[in-house]
């Protein structure tokens, strides 16, 4: 089947340079498809003939344009609650540890389903209050998906699979032309803050050390070397007794000398672990 556009060999190994160089995902043979997809709608809108065409364009355009090409090719499937047993090990685990100031940082935050979730698990923890005592810092490197989530606005299918009793207690209902959508309320808003990071940067815009860190999803997108330099960075920025979540499809075998399991896609520090 002919395309629109035209799309070499060289156009595709092209692309993957740049993403790696910027994001460091590595793109496999199997993503050439998606990533035809993803720049189509703004080579369309750019009028221009093929991707070639659209990668001399970003060659010579500014640091604008190469951050729209990061956004169309980071994947941002979340949802409210996914794997749902880490936020029962962060108030069984991480919550009764800790002292405040309690933080946790979600560094591949999407659109806040992530961050807000783990706001109004540490609500529940500390007896339904709106603001608990608690700093959730949310990252991500795509510039869009960070100003939807401080919106803090979903589409009420968005939140279907939420209990009855938290929508009542954290969510406003819209009304009028906005009754088919709910926004998270003030005080569990005001419990995250958002800003973008590029988790390839040498310097990274935060500091301290961190209860928890959710990077959930987001090693699969990199080969082992970048895996372990990220992970080397995350070591030393967690707590005593602080916990790693990973995703489902995410393991650490190749970085047992900084991070040991200890309960299911949940990975403490070696050197903590070896404390007891």
């Amino acid at each position: 089947m002919s395309k629109e556009f035209t799309y070499t060999d060289e156009d595709y190994a092209r692309v993957a340079r740049h993403i790696y160089k910027l994001a460091g995902i590595s793109l496999g043979e199997s993503r050439r498809e998606m990533v035809y997809s993803r720049l189509s709608r703004e080579i369309r809108r750019l009028g221009l003939p093929s991707v070639r065409s659209y990668l001399d364009y970003l060659d010579r355009a500014g640091d604008a344009a190469w951050a729209h090409f990061v956004n169309l090719l980071t994947t941002n499937l979340t949802s409210f609650f996914r794997e749902s047993h880490h936020f029962t090990i962060l108030k069984d685990q991480v919550l009764p540890a800790a002292r405040e100031p309690v933080r946790i940082w979600s560094c591949a935050c999407a659109t806040g389903e992530e961050p807000y979730s783990i706001a109004i698990a540490c609500a529940e923890y500390h007896h339904g209050t709106e603001s608990p005592p608690v700093s959730v810092i949310a990252t991500d490197i795509n510039t869009a998906v960070i100003q939807e989530a401080e919106r803090g606005i979903y589409a009420r299918e968005r939140v279907e699979g939420i209990k009855q009793d938290l929508l009542r207690k954290y969510f406003l209902s819209g009304t009028g032309a906005h009754e088919e959508f709910v926004k998270v309320k003030l005080g569990i808003r005001r419990t995250v803050t958002f800003s973008v990071l590029n988790l390839m940067h040498a310097h990274w815009n935060i500091e301290g050390k961190f209860d928890a860190i959710f990077c959930r999803n987001v090693m699969i997108y990199f080969d082992k070397s970048t895996q372990y330099k990220i992970l080397a960075r995350f070591e030393p920025m967690l707590k005593p007794h602080g916990l790693l979540f990973a995703g489902h499809s995410e393991s650490f075998f190749n970085a047992k000398d900084l991070f040991v399991p200890t309960g299911k896609t949940t990975y403490r520090p070696a050197r903590l672990a070896e404390q007891g």
